[in-house]
Formats: structure tokens, C-alpha cells, sequence
């Protein structure tokens, strides 16, 4: 009787851990297949998700291909502990972005295929080293780069003044000009590219660059409202650690070293002080900062002979006694002195 009981109490455990087996397969092949979703990401690897609508319940196995047989992923993208993408590398995915992609989810001995058409699905970085240069024909130049390996790119370019509505247009080449600009307006600029129609056309553009600035935002009464301030991480240690240093060691220097405070910082004359010794030396163009050759131009290089000039008051007198003055004067001794005779 206690054999009996022993050998029902067995089976019906072992019937148990079979149903609840047989729940959890169901449970797993009950797991409805996900859609996949794949971009050619920067020309350089191709990126396959499949957690769009949710996050599965279980960890897939992917496999994907161009033409020739399925290889599985290389590189897993994780969501917690489930398994929700993949990132695959291709070699030349400029051109075999135009054959068919097969992509295969795997779950025991069940599989999930799907095609793809990656000629439309491709998604650059965004722009690189996006910079303003003001150039000698006093326009504003903007310059940028990709970081991909293909030159046929197209860029759409939007920029704003003082904030304002975006103005957008299509450019073929990394550059872009602003016409005689005005530093009393702010101007804003950001730039996004794909893949034109002339290369097999992607409907994704790639991200927005990180926006530049140049100008300042001024009233009309020219008061500055907002000027933009660009520091970067190490610009601001070297702003605010380096440069109170560097004005600490250059203050020591002036003080410890006078030659070096009279060169920069000079000493001027006090007039006031000097002005009563110069007046009575009669010395005004010493003191003035004439050059010498100037000086030496105002001094006499020659000798002149000194004539006296008098005053005579004529007389009635005859004609004799004139001449007799006339005849007067001392000519071997060369004076112009004369005398002459007065009432």
C-alpha cells in the first residue's frame, strides 16, 4: 500500500515538470517574429535593430548577407540583457548598398528573414570642424568636412541672424559665404549632408552640425545684448588657472626687476617741476621732442657783417657841404657808419 502510494506520488511530479516544459516551449515559439529595421551607417558598417515596437523576450541569433552566404553578427547591441541590435562591417558599402540585404533572426530551430533595400537607408555623421573665417574681400566664409569615405555629398545649410527664421540652401561643396556681414548682428549657422541623387539618392539626412556664431547681437542704439562667448573645456583651464598665475609671475617681474618696469611702464617728467628751470635757462628746445637734425638746421652756418643804421634829419645846406658829408665815410675800414650833422 505504501509502494503504491510512493510510485503515484512520482509520476505525478514527473507529469508536472513535463506541462510546465511544455508551457515554457510554447511560450518561446509563441514569441511573435520582429520587425527589422537596417541603415548603412556613414558608409561604413551596417546597423540592424529590431526593438522598435518593443523590447523582446527572448535573445535572437542574427544573421545577415549580400550575395553570398549569412554570417552572423559581429558586434551585439544590447538593451539591458536582451539582445535588440546588431552592427555588422562591410567592405565597399558604397556599392553594395545597391544589391539586396537579407537579414535572418534565429530562435531555436525557427528563422525570421527579411529583405532590405539599403540604396535609399544610408545616414551620414554629422558634419565635422565646422569653422567662420572673415577673409580679406570682407566676406563671411564657413568651411566643414565629413568624416566618410565618399566625396559625392551633398549639404544643406541653414543659418539665422539675431535669432531669427532659418533661411535654408542646398550646397555641392564644404563652403558657404555671407556677403559684406555686420558685426552688429549675431549670425548662427548649421549644416547636415546625404548622399544626392547623382550618387543613388538617401531619403535620411545626417544630424545638424553643432550650431557656430560670429558677431555679436547689438540694439539699435548699440548696446551690446548678447555677445556670444566660445571657450572650450581646455580653454577655460587655461583661462581661469593658467592665466591669473602667468599675471601673478609677471607682476614679481616688474617689481624685482626696474629695467624691465622702466621699458614697459615709463616714468614721465612732471612739468610743473621743470617748467621754472626751463623757462629761466631759456633751454625750450631741449625740453621739446625735436629731433637734433632739426635743431642743428635753425643754427647760422655763415657770417654777416653788422651795419649801423642812424637817423639824420636833412638840413638846407649847398651843394658843397653835401658833398663834403657824402665824402665822409671811412671805405678802408669796409663800416657802413656815417656821420651826419643835425640841428
Amino acid at each position: 500500500m505504501k509502494r503504491s502510494i510512493s510510485c503515484n506520488q512520482n509520476t505525478g511530479n514527473s507529469m508536472a515538470v513535463r506541462l510546465l516544459l511544455i508551457c515554457l516551449t510554447g511560450l518561446v515559439f509563441s514569441e511573435e517574429p520582429h520587425d527589422v529595421k537596417c541603415l548603412v551607417v556613414n558608409v561604413e558598417y551596417v546597423q540592424c535593430m529590431w526593438n522598435g515596437s518593443a523590447t523582446p523576450g527572448v535573445n535572437y541569433t542574427f544573421y545577415s548577407r549580400f550575395e553570398n552566404g549569412f554570417k552572423e553578427c559581429d558586434n551585439y547591441v544590447l538593451e539591458n540583457t536582451t539582445i535588440v541590435g546588431c552592427v555588422h562591417t562591410y567592405e565597399e558599402l558604397i556599392t553594395k548598398r545597391f544589391s539586396k540585404f537579407t537579414t535572418k533572426l534565429k530562435l531555436g530551430n525557427r528563422s525570421f528573414e527579411q529583405f532590405h533595400k539599403l540604396k535609399t537607408k544610408v545616414k551620414l555623421n554629422a558634419p565635422v570642424n565646422l569653422t567662420a573665417m572673415n577673409s580679406s574681400d570682407l566676406n563671411l566664409w564657413y568651411y566643414w568636412n565629413y568624416t566618410c569615405n565618399t566625396n559625392c555629398i551633398e549639404s544643406e545649410v541653414r543659418h539665422r541672424i539675431n535669432g531669427k527664421e532659418w533661411k535654408t540652401i542646398l550646397r555641392e561643396k564644404n563652403e558657404y559665404c555671407i556677403n559684406l556681414p555686420s558685426n552688429s548682428y549675431l549670425y548662427e549657422l548649421q549644416v547636415r549632408g546625404r548622399i544626392p541623387d547623382k550618387c543613388g539618392e538617401s531619403e535620411i539626412w545626417s544630424d545638424w552640425s553643432p550650431p557656430v556664431f560670429w558677431g555679436s547681437m547689438r540694439e539699435s542704439y548699440g548696446t551690446v545684448t548678447n555677445k556670444p562667448r566660445f571657450y572650450s573645456p581646455v580653454q577655460k583651464t587655461i583661462l581661469y588657472v593658467v592665466g591669473p598665475i602667468v599675471f601673478f609671475i609677471l607682476v614679481i617681474i616688474l617689481v624685482r626687476n626696474e629695467r624691465i618696469r622702466v621699458i614697459l611702464i615709463p616714468v614721465l617728467p612732471d612739468p610743473g617741476k621743470n617748467l621754472a628751470k626751463i623757462l629761466a635757462e631759456d633751454n625750450v628746445e631741449e625740453w621739446l621732442p625735436i629731433s637734433k637734425g632739426i635743431k642743428e638746421g635753425f643754427k647760422m652756418n655763415y657770417i654777416e657783417r653788422v651795419c649801423s643804421v642812424g637817423d639824420y634829419s636833412r638840413n638846407p645846406q649847398s651843394t658843397s657841404e653835401s658833398s663834403a658829408d657824402l665824402n665822409s665815410f671811412d671805405h678802408s675800414s669796409g663800416s657802413c657808419a656815417s656821420s651826419v650833422a643835425t640841428n
